[in-house]
């Protein structure tokens, strides 16, 4: 193997993806496979334009060889299994193994969508005890278990606000009321509605300014979307305040449960006034969602409004588990959103933890999640400004301002975290934070390693005031350098390449780019 990649590396492509290349001996085979008979000529079959003019550029290698190499391949990804994730929001805490093993049993894992109703009672039970518990939990009414993820719940919500006010001839209800600190997903979901989104600012403690809040309160007003702790990791104080104004003026409230790790077993968002709410299993739940899914985000109602939840949906009719759908059963439901279900294998998954920890279990690990948190919050308070004087909740966010003097910002901090074996904490968010670093530690890790991380930041710093380049230029140990993330984003690199064709870039080829 070569000490470095040849010179004429495809465009793009990394050392590690020529590995195998670089390798390569005439002749060599893993395996041979035969020439499969056609009974005319492949171009017969197939169009020409179709087929390829020039053979791939493969590497001719042995068995053992690919096996060494994807093996160390597999190495590379940074995984909870091996290594601290500051960033828990989404989620990247531990997914106990049980829970796959559970959703692996061939009742769940084998079971057709539109198997029978006799044939799938077990998996149509386990659906339906996962609802009473986050009925339970949250104090809510019912449950949808439909949506995907946590924006894929609050627009399930926002659906379901609007139907009612139409149900009661409110049609002037077309404004949503959404704090500066929200996550995005928020406005998103309600301009997605075609509703008018008016933003409500922050006081500089991070809580909501009321006086603005009432100023923008008004008749018009279909739902107020709030996200509980917020997102600075604070618990509003004025929300029982909230929910009694807006109520008063025919508003819904709306809760984004995606922190909702911060309150399970201590606090239930039905009892403070919330009339809708959607909890991410995938993070509260531990269940597996980085990288973009799957996920679940169940919402829950009020009575008032459960006549208007997605179908289908399971109920219990004396001793059987039982399909509901809109046509007979529930006449003003807003539909269906989503094919059949839902995810079920996350929702036995989190139906599973919860059965693991029970009542007490799920208190407890609130409890540790506000903990670590804190932790963290004080370890660092010296080092960056915290956001709030005040303990937080299950996050602590800190403004990286302190290391601009020095040139270095945020991103390069988080960058250097990488070559210290750590995954990045979330940065830049919330939007109001200037140079904003946001550590969500969950409740899974213990005090040694929150110390060791929390000493590691200390050692970047350090090594910002003393050598500001070494951490500008960051990471310097990951297989894939620093990034042109401008042009990433305007110019993705869609599929890998070989020397004998051009690189493609946002679906042009780099010819075809280059004359652009």
């Amino acid at each position: 193997m070569s000490a470095m990649p040849p010179k004429n590396r495809p465009v793009g492509v990394s050392r590690l993806e020529t590995l195998l290349i670089d390798q390569s001996v005439k002749g060599r085979r893993a395996m041979r496979v035969p020439e499969a008979p056609v009974a005319q000529p492949i171009d017969r079959l197939i169009p020409a334009k179709f087929l390829r003019q020039r053979k791939p550029r493969l590497p001719e290698v042995t068995e053992f060889q690919v096996v060494r190499h994807f093996t160390r391949l597999s190495t590379l990804n940074y995984s909870i299994d091996a290594n601290f994730y500051p960033l828990g929001s989404c989620t990247m805490k531990y997914n106990p193994k049980v829970n796959d093993a559970m959703a692996n049993l061939p009742g769940f894992r084998q079971a057709h969508p539109l198997a029978p109703e006799s044939t799938v009672q077990g998996l149509l039970e386990a659906m339906y005890n996962l609802e009473q518990w986050l009925v339970k939990m949250s104090g809510f009414a019912h449950f949808t278990l439909h949506p995907a993820a946590g924006a894929h719940g609050e627009f399930t919500g926002i659906l379901v606000a609007q139907a009612y006010h139409r149900a009661k001839g409110r049609l002037n209800k077309t404004k949503v009321i959404v704090p500066d600190s929200a996550h995005g997903t928020n406005p998103a979901s309600a301009a997605l509605a075609h509703l008018t989104v008016v933003t409500v600012k922050s006081q500089a403690n991070g809580h909501i300014d009321m006086a603005d809040f009432r100023a923008k309160l008004d008749d018009d007003v279909a739902l107020v979307m709030l996200t509980l702790p917020n997102t600075l990791g604070l618990f509003e104080e004025e929300i029982e305040a909230i929910t009694r104004e807006s109520h008063a003026k025919g508003a819904l409230v709306y809760l984004d449960g995606a922190n909702f790790n911060a309150l399970a077993g201590l606090i239930r968002p039905g009892d403070l006034g919330f009339d809708i709410c959607h909890i991410n299993l995938h993070k509260t739940f531990s269940t597996p969602h980085g990288g973009g899914g799957p996920g679940a985000g169940p919402v829950g109602v009020t009575k008032e409004l459960e006549p208007f939840l997605p179908v289908p949906r399971v109920v219990k009719d004396g001793d059987t588990y039982r399909v509901r759908d809109s046509k007979h059963h529930y006449p003003q439901s807003i539909g269906q959103l989503r094919s059949f279900f839902g995810n079920t294998g996350i929702l036995i998954r989190a139906y599973t933890y919860m059965l693991s920890l029970g009542e007490d279990g799920v208190k407890e690990m609130s409890r540790r999640a506000i903990i670590n948190a804190n932790y963290v919050r004080v370890r660092l308070k010296d080092v960056f400004h915290a956001v709030s004087n005040e303990p937080c909740m299950h996050e602590a966010v800190f403004s990286g301002t302190p290391i601009l003097e020095h040139g270095v910002k945020t991103l390069d901090l988080a960058k250097r975290l990488l070559d210290y074996g750590y995954y990045a904490p979330t940065i830049y968010f919330p939007l109001i934070v200037p140079e904003a670093l946001m550590i969500e530690p969950t409740e899974t890790e213990t005090p040694e390693t929150l110390e060791a991380f929390c000493a590691t930041v200390e050692e970047i710093v350090r090594e910002i005031k003393d050598n500001p380049a070494v951490v500008k230029e960051a990471p310097h140990t990951t297989p894939v350098r620093r990034l042109d993330e401008v042009k990433a984003a305007r110019e993705p690199m869609l599929r890998w390449t070989t020397a004998n064709e051009p690189a493609v870039y946002g679906g042009r080829s780099t010819e075809r780019a280059a004359r652009a």
